[in-house]
């Protein structure tokens, strides 16, 4: 279970976080959505301790993470372009990754071969480093290099941003995949209503740094968010 605890953040009089308290369970699919600004890139940051909060905190499978560095053992996340290394070539960025998690060749060359749809031909193979790909391509080695180690807890920022329509199905399918077989507990925040409801079994609308609606998901969903940000 991950618990975000009276989670608050300032930058000197401006309050850009104000998070009472969120409790995500074990293997639970959970969506953040809100318009820019609303503070899910920032509540996300504290979650991976890259930003200290001005109150509150954090624990990640009963292990507070800004006092312990246990909770990386089980975490994958991106973020951004700036978690990855580009002077590397997306094979040696996964080899790192992979040695970082345990993995030996074997493990990481198997485990890659489960993404060549995903890859579409365009990221492996390529001579290419991380650093000239496009956006898109990008964000694919970062997602999957996330996924490495079968971590128990995933957290991913608009992962659907910069990829074709194919690439966001197949990424969408992953995830599915993560949640329903393995247990896994996925984090993702999207400004993609229709994306983050079908992959998202509970939904949190963040405003001005405050959570504005906690949904479970159904097929009325997508409805009362688009009703909710066409005001």
């Amino acid at each position: 279970m991950i618990t975000i605890d009276t989670i608050s953040k300032k930058y000197a009089k401006t309050a850009v976080l104000n998070v009472k308290m969120i409790r995500i369970p074990t293997g639970q699919s959970f969506g953040l959505v809100g318009n820019n600004g609303a503070g899910k890139t920032t509540l996300f940051n504290i979650l991976l301790d890259l930003i200290r909060p001005t109150t509150g905190m954090v624990t990640n499978n009963s292990v507070m993470v800004n006092k312990s560095e246990d909770w990386k053992q089980f975490t994958g996340s991106f973020i951004d372009e700036s978690f990855l290394i580009g002077y590397l070539t997306p094979e040696e960025y996964f080899e790192f990754i992979g040695d970082l998690r345990g993995m030996n060749k074997a493990d990481i060359t198997l485990f890659i071969r489960n993404f060549e749809d995903f890859f579409n031909g365009e990221i492996t193979g390529k001579k290419k480093y991380l650093r000239d790909l496009s956006k898109g391509n990008q964000k694919k080695a970062g997602i999957v290099a996330a996924l490495m180690g079968n971590p128990k807890v995933i957290i991913l920022d608009e992962p659907f941003a910069n990829l074709d329509p194919t690439s966001q199905i197949r990424l969408k399918n992953i995830i599915k995949k993560l949640t329903e077989n393995s247990g896994v507990t996925v984090l993702i925040s999207s400004h993609d209503l229709t994306h983050v409801t079908d992959v998202c079994e509970r939904i949190v609308v963040l405003d001005e740094g405050n959570i504005v609606k906690d949904i479970e998901t159904s097929t009325e969903t997508l409805k009362e968010l688009e009703r909710y940000f066409s005001v």
